[in-house]
């Protein structure tokens, strides 16, 4: 059996763009026919956010410079997020979430060698799609166990510290070495490519990665 191909994929959940990309990366290896292994790494876009989250449109106005520069924005993702078949329900958001629960929970499955794919695929569906605040505990606790895990469990170990320092750390290694914004991709520790790149652009990158 060969040995399967690595991604690193470096994402923050509260990123829509970093939902874009994971799914023109799930259209590429859908025409990949190597073996590939995925590992997601931490990365914060507001590490400063307060636990208990903050006002979501708010703190986007201030951020992009109004309420119409927030709609212009919002009507380019969503115009790319349907291509990729995601309906982006902005409206529904209230509360930006801090992220390093769920970045923790990302890494406690990566490690035990759960379902990682379908837990950021559902962190990403709960938040952008159904509006659900991915910095509740006990809503990312639901999450995992939709994908397999026990919920009463999870729910505990979120509420502890486990593994945050581990979580933290790995971010800071990702800015140390020169990655600035997500999503971001390494093919193969060789062959990066950033941004929500279209499918066929990170095929070729497999295909010249695997070459």
């Amino acid at each position: 059996m060969s040995t399967p191909l690595v991604i690193d994929v470096v994402s923050d959940v509260v990123c829509p763009w970093c939902f874009i990309g994971k799914r023109h990366l799930d259209a590429a290896l859908a025409q990949f026919d190597a073996p590939v292994s995925v590992r997601w790494h931490p990365f914060f876009l507001n590490p400063d956010t307060p636990p208990t989250g903050e006002p979501y449109r708010p703190f986007l106005e201030r951020k992009f410079g109004g309420a119409q520069a927030l709609e212009n924005i919002w009507a380019r993702v969503r115009a790319a997020g349907q291509r990729a078949g995601i309906d982006f329900a902005f409206e529904k958001i209230e509360l930006r979430a801090n992220t390093l629960a769920a970045h923790r929970l990302i890494h406690r499955f990566q490690t035990r060698g759960l379902a990682t794919d379908a837990l950021v695929e559902r962190i990403f569906t709960a938040g952008f799609c159904d509006g659900r605040f991915i910095g509740d505990p006990a809503e990312l606790a639901a999450i995992a166990a939709a994908c397999g895990d026990d919920r009463a469990q999870t729910l505990a170990w979120l509420q502890s510290d486990a593994e945050a320092e581990t979580v933290r750390a790995e971010a800071a290694r990702i800015r140390q070495q020169g990655i600035d914004g997500v999503p971001f991709f390494i093919f193969n520790g060789r062959l990066a490519v950033e941004g929500a790149q279209p499918p066929d652009v990170l095929l070729d990158a497999l295909r010249r990665a695997q070459a």
